[in-house]
């Protein structure tokens, strides 16, 4: 998240990204790819000298020498994905023979159990105890306190004698962490180095901060779902279990030791949720040979833990990772919230990960919106005159798109929705108090910005610390929208530079803090 220094450079080239409409008005989403692309996937050095060529880019040596840093890491990657692949699929293999040895060992210990007279026969009493069990939740027949854990441990160690070790990941090549001043160009290189590996690997991400929290959330609310105490009971009892050949009270005990080891799991979600975290949705396979993080931040004690345990997991299963961030990585958690875990983390992350400054003090954005002040679309102050031209500026393009203006809903996540007044092919229109004013966050603005090109709001107020809240929420939603490419068409109560100087309890302290 930029903090309040930083927002107007944000706001400004928010407000001149354009697109080309026949009608006069100028929207265009930023793009840093050639447009013809080659037959042959070039390399990001290539790819920065092509575009310095053409004269899209400026020359900057800072930024050259992070290119140079990524086109040695992709010249690495070619092979090391053909290494995960052959990883995947053995680890795919192994888990599933271990997870058959581990329900025979059971079966055994249940059956003797059995023949040593543990339990008594039943018959429609069995069943009627099972059923209580399910509903009630009853305590289970296995043994109780520390033996449940001998017990486990004990199968484990059988199943690694018989099963073997978990397959080895392959050594990675070491991913790279890029951390500089705002607007010196690092999401550009990453997104230029993340381009230039389509095609060529297959298992990829790329993720902005607020995205990939969002994805852990829902990611841990899943599996909290089907794995934790909310989950109805009934369904806790596995098919194979309900399916065995067997006395009602063995399915009872089996049922039990299933429960126990969910249990143990939940204690340890963070690497359950990571080794989900990456799945492709449409092949279900695991992991990704890349993993491409922007602005990476520690806002809060959820973050850092989230983070520490997520990526920690992934570095150690063979995910390359490249980030982006404001800062160097010990310089991250500055409150020196969770010290602790942040501080094993960190360690992690300079182990795997080459740690590279870019140096630059030039601030890119400043000179693109610049050169595009002509095409600003950021109206001001509030008066009749600007009003009129803001709903002019709406006219032109809803017309111009040629839809029906229409209310819409779009899906958020956990069931959530959100409304859209006024929208009409990817051109959108609210209020600020309706998007800022209230108890809405990034998923809403992600949802928002995933579905419209153009967003068009109107009345955005002066802002201090009396609003701060919705100040927090404006600056989240501009970050979203300059990150998906959206245009931005605003009114508001006063110039972008003094936007964050109201005089009501004082002007706005760094709210990244």
């Amino acid at each position: 998240m930029p903090n309040v220094s930083q927002i107007s450079t944000v706001l400004r080239l928010a407000f001149s990204c354009k697109r080309r409409l026949s009608n006069g008005l100028h929207f265009v989403a930023r793009s840093y790819s050639t447009s013809d692309p080659p037959k042959q996937p070039s390399g990001p050095l290539t790819n920065y000298s092509k575009l310095v060529e053409q004269g899209r880019l400026q020359h900057d040596p800072y930024q050259e020498k992070v290119v140079s840093a990524f086109e040695n890491l992709f010249g690495r990657l070619e092979h090391f994905e053909n290494q995960m692949e052959d990883y995947h699929v053995r680890l795919a293999e192994w888990e599933k023979k271990r997870e058959e040895e581990r329900r025979k060992l059971m079966v055994e210990e249940a059956e003797k159990k059995e023949d040593d007279g543990m339990w008594a026969s039943v018959n429609k009493q069995g069943q009627k105890l099972l059923g209580r069990w399910v509903l009630g939740r009853r305590q289970m027949n296995v043994e109780p306190g520390v033996g449940k854990w001998v017990s486990y441990l004990n199968r484990e160690r059988k199943l690694d004698s018989i099963v073997g070790s978990r397959p080895a990941v392959p050594p990675a090549p070491k991913g790279l962490y890029i951390y500089g001043n705002v607007g010196c160009g690092k999401t550009m290189l990453m997104d230029m180095f993340y381009g230039a590996t389509d095609g060529i690997i297959r298992h990829r991400q790329r993720f902005h901060f607020h995205e990939a929290m969002l994805k852990i959330n829902e990611q841990m609310h899943k599996y909290w779902k089907e794995n934790g105490a909310e989950k109805p009971m009934q369904y806790s009892i596995s098919s194979w279990i309900m399916n065995l050949p067997v006395d009602e009270k063995v399915k009872e005990w089996l049922a039990g030791e299933e429960f126990y080891k969910q249990q143990l799991q939940m204690k340890h979600i963070l690497p359950a949720v990571a080794d989900k975290f990456l799945v492709d949705q449409q092949s279900s396979k695991k992991g990704a040979s890349i993993l491409c993080f922007d602005e990476i931040q520690t806002v809060d004690v959820f973050a850092i833990v989230a983070l520490s345990g997520i990526m920690s997991r992934l570095l150690t299963t063979g995910t390359v990772l490249v980030a982006t961030s404001n800062r160097a990585p010990r310089e991250l958690n500055q409150d020196g919230m969770q010290k602790e875990i942040f501080d094993k983390f960190i360690s992690k992350l300079e182990k795997h990960c080459e740690i590279i400054s870019i140096g630059s003090e030039v601030d890119y954005r400043r000179v693109a919106a610049k050169n595009s002040a002509e095409n600003v679309h950021y109206l001001w102050p509030l008066n009749d005159a600007v009003l009129e031209e803001f709903e002019k500026m709406w006219r032109q393009v809803t017309d111009q798109y040629g839809g029906e203006i229409t209310s819409a809903t779009l899906p958020v996540m956990f069931g959530r929705t959100v409304e859209v007044p006024e929208s009409c092919s990817g051109v959108a229109r609210f209020t600020f108090e309706y998007l800022c004013g209230r108890p809405v966050g990034a998923a809403d603005y992600i949802a928002v910005a995933k579905n419209y090109h153009t967003i068009f709001i109107s009345d955005i107020p002066a802002m201090s610390m009396e609003i701060r809240d919705k100040a927090r929420r404006f600056i989240t939603l501009v970050d979203e929208l300059y990150n998906h490419h959206c245009c931005l068409v605003s009114s508001a109560e006063t110039a972008i530079d003094e936007l964050f100087q109201g005089t009501a309890e004082g002007t706005l302290f760094d709210l990244e803090r």
